[in-house]
């Protein structure tokens, strides 16, 4: 990776190297031509870090099926953006990169190779191919707009200034810090003439009270339907898989539900997320199993019953916690009694006392209005020449490969519009 000398000016500056930011470099690279000058400016030592830890390691590239509502945004707004570059686009660009992908059962999509580093490798493999130019090690302090003494932007950086004729701003958001995205590029986007909306943590895992019993079923994964609550009404809820932990809950559905109790919490609201660990049973089906049970085998014991609809440190534990003993039968069960263990197992209220922190949230809700953007081209309606991609603007998506797609899809977008 050459580095790049302050004069001239460059025709394209990318600020941020992360998969918006080098889709973009790759996609105005190849419509300027190898005449133009397109550089991207990372603060970190090298490229990719949240490429490389995403997916496990594998990078989930992309879903198979990608719709406006598995982002949260202007819908809108955010279906012309997905409309231009979508989930078969990024395909079959990622074919021409070298990278086959497949198909897991959920719909992800990830690399047939299982590998992230194959990914990031070939996203700067073509920026180098098409003479692009990388400074790493290079943190942007301040961008100055063009003004009437100088047609450029002035951008200052770890290691002196650069100018150039058009910048793409895809620094991210604050989601795993130690990547290199820390949201200073927000503070940019304001000097720059931007609004920012309240940013906040999503796809995060979250903390439980000490005395609830979680660290006792650390390890264990199960299906089950989590809905929050505020002032008594439902505000989401969803199904999917749910891992217990020794600090709390996470996988998928815990990540996606996530920022429906941590964005109403940090405003000072009081949001209440149950589970119902029997996935989308009722109340009166579970109810009418247990009066079943009590009449077809009154002898059987409420430990060896509920065991054959959850794992066994599972049964175990609501057992406990609505202090019945797992000797009991189901004829023996009373109806209050039954009543409250029904309610633990289809609404389960969990006593959140925050979430894991920016370090292991995995995206952030929140950004730089899209209305502050033309959709077509994701130049700033604020000042001519600057673009934006990826996560400093305001959408996030939900988990399985929808943010990458969203990076793939704004960077598409500035990349082509600003080369030209």
């Amino acid at each position: 990776m050459n580095p790049v000398s302050n004069n001239p000016p460059v025709d394209l500056a990318i600020i941020g190297g992360g998969a918006a930011g080098l889709t973009a470099g790759i996609f105005a690279a190849q419509v300027a031509g190898r005449s133009k000058r397109v550089v991207i400016l990372d603060g970190a030592k090298s490229l990719g870090a949240k490429i490389l830890v995403s997916g496990g390691g594998r990078c989930n590239v992309t879903h198979e099926a990608v719709r406006p509502e598995d982002f949260n945004g202007s819908r809108n707004l955010v279906r012309n953006i997905l409309l231009a570059f979508d989930a078969t686009a990024a395909v079959r660009w990622f074919a021409s990169l070298g990278v086959e992908l497949k198909r897991e059962e959920t719909g992800k999509l990830f690399p047939v190779a299982d590998s992230a580093r194959i990914v990031l490798n070939a996203l700067i493999g073509r920026f180098e191919e098409l003479d692009g130019a990388v400074q790493c090690g290079c943190r942007v302090m301040k961008i100055f707009s063009p003004g009437e003494d100088d047609p450029c932007f002035k951008i200052d950086h770890g290691r002196g200034t650069l100018r150039a004729h058009r910048v793409i701003l895809s620094t991210g958001g604050r989601s795993l810090p130690r990547s290199g995205s820390d949201g200073s590029g927000w503070e940019i986007a304001r000097e720059l003439g931007h609004t920012v909306t309240p940013t906040y943590a999503a796809l995060a895992p979250l903390m439980l009270d000490a005395k609830m019993f979680h660290a006792d079923l650390a390890g264990i994964a199960m299906e089950v339907e989590l809905a929050t609550f505020i002032e008594g009404k439902r505000v989401d809820c969803r199904t999917g898989s749910l891992l217990w932990t020794h600090f709390g809950i996470s996988g998928p559905v815990v990540m996606d539900a996530s920022r429906h109790w941590i964005i109403p919490h940090e405003m000072g609201r009081k949001p209440v997320m149950k589970c119902n660990l029997l996935g989308t049973e009722t109340f009166e089906s579970t109810e009418r199993w247990w009066i079943d049970l009590a009449g077809t085998r009154p002898k059987f014991t409420l430990g060896n019953a509920l065991a054959q609809r959850l794992p066994e440190r599972v049964s175990a534990a609501i057992l406990s916690h609505v202090a019945i003993d797992p000797a009991t039968t189901c004829g023996q069960l009373s109806r209050e009694a039954r009543r409250a263990l029904v309610h633990a197992l289809t609404a389960l209220p969990l006593p959140i006392t925050g979430h894991r922190g920016w370090n292991y949230a995995e995206v952030t809700a929140g950004g730089v209005p899209l209305q502050e953007v033309n959709y077509r081209t994701m130049e700033s309606r604020k000042i001519g020449g600057l673009y934006l991609a990826g996560e400093i603007l305001d959408c996030d998506g939900r988990i399985g490969g929808f943010n990458f797609q969203w990076a793939w899809a704004t960077g598409y977008l500035a990349g082509t519009a600003a080369g030209r």
